[in-house]
């Protein structure tokens, strides 16, 4: 059973804009900080984002100024706005979310987040 639950995604030219979602239980929305991470083809996954419970959020240096993430509590889902979408940007998006974070981000490895979404592929085109 997937506990984390992500929609968007999809194809787009350079410069578009895509809105990926994060839907979780409402107790793991309540509680768990979430984060946005990305794997491209032969790459190694990356950091984009990390938002605490109190919507604080912190970014990869690439994702600053272009990407938005925030937090719908009616919906129980995390948000990640993605602007001035680049082809470099084309890979899966996964979120994820664990209880163990800290100012700016996870206090534990990647690899051992408690939760992860089923991904979703993001192709941007030039």
């Amino acid at each position: 059973q997937v506990h984390l639950v992500q929609s968007g995604g999809g194809s787009v030219q350079t410069g578009g804009s895509l809105r990926l979602g994060c839907t979780a239980p409402e107790q793991t929305y309540r509680l768990y900080c979430f984060g946005w991470f990305r794997q491209a083809p032969g790459m190694d996954r990356q950091r984009i984002a990390h938002i605490k419970r109190e919507g604080d959020a912190t970014f990869a240096e690439f994702a600053k100024g272009r990407f938005i993430t925030s937090r719908d509590k009616a919906k129980n889902t995390v948000y990640l706005q993605m602007n001035s979408l680049k082809p470099e940007d084309t890979a899966i998006y996964y979120c994820a979310a664990d209880l163990r974070c800290g100012e700016g981000g996870w206090l534990i490895q990647d690899s051992r987040l408690e939760y992860w979404g089923q991904g979703t592929q993001v192709t941007v085109s030039s």
